[in-house]
């Protein structure tokens, strides 16, 4: 039986005959059906017709990004640290090749997820790599569309995965969704991966807060204030987004005053 993939989402779901009715996550209004319906795609297929690429972003950080596009155009982070490395965020593709490089610089300890619209095949990212453990917050849990024993779904408000590595549940996007600290990045200045916590906006001094970027429906003011107070405590000097947007310098400054200039207009207040 395949395992198939949603071709709009990058999702993938449970081994079965005929693909399913429909993908839950793209039926939620933070998402969307493909204008040309429900479509369906196997990682076999994906692997005739696409390639991961490596982009070098910092000593000790690459994104690696498929290419052409898989699903939303999702990218993956890898993370390298002395105690190991963390894939941030899933892409759909995983191919030998990938495996190989990975492996080349250090292996994955463990990967860990934003929110849903990055599930894509962490099981099999996770089995490639000797089931190491994937986590999720539990606040994300209803949105798993694959199950497994790799799955740890963390709670509370933080989690250190490895020293200076560190999972923050902010809330906004999904109830769930997560940012990570990475001490020793930005040299040792710090870093944020904001998956679409908040994303570096076209002025890239500045971040935005949406509850459905595709479809234009923004947070309300008490959660962004919510996502600014979780990040408040660490000290970062850099942002990287979920689609290779980049706040070069003054990262926590940038969330602050971003977080007050959307709720002035929020609120009918000049910013």
């Amino acid at each position: 039986m395949e395992k198939f993939i949603c071709v709009t989402c990058g999702t993938q779901y449970p081994p079965s005959a005929q693909p399913p009715d429909g993908c839950p996550i793209c039926l939620d209004d933070r998402q969307y059906v493909n204008s040309a319906g429900q479509q369906w795609t196997t990682l076999d297929e994906l692997r005739r017709s696409h390639r991961n690429r490596f982009i070098e972003l910092e000593p000790g950080l690459s994104s690696i990004l498929p290419e052409p596009k898989v699903g939303i155009g999702q990218r993956a982070h890898l993370i390298q640290t002395a105690a190991g490395n963390i894939l941030w965020d899933c892409i759909g593709l995983i191919d030998d090749a990938t495996v190989a490089e990975i492996q080349r610089r250090g292996g994955l300890a463990g990967i860990a997820i934003s929110h849903p619209h990055f599930f894509t095949t962490i099981h099999e990212w996770s089995a490639a790599f000797g089931d190491i453990p994937i986590w999720i917050h539990a606040d994300l849990r209803q949105w798993v569309m694959r199950s497994g024993p790799a799955i740890n779904f963390w709670e509370g408000e933080t989690r250190e995965l490895l020293p200076g590595v560190t999972l923050v549940r902010c809330g906004g996007h999904f109830p769930g969704s997560t940012i990570v600290h990475w001490a020793d990045g930005a040299d040792g200045r710090g870093v944020v991966l904001s998956g679409d916590t908040f994303q570096v906006v076209a002025d890239r001094r500045w971040v935005t807060f949406m509850y459905s970027y595709p479809n234009s429906i923004p947070l309300d003011s008490a959660t962004v204030r919510r996502i600014v107070a979780a990040v408040e405590p660490f000290d970062y000097e850099r942002i990287y987004c979920a689609f290779g947007g980049i706040v070069q310098e003054d990262g926590s400054s940038a969330v602050r005053r971003s977080a007050d200039r959307y709720i002035a207009h929020l609120e009918g207040r000049e910013s």
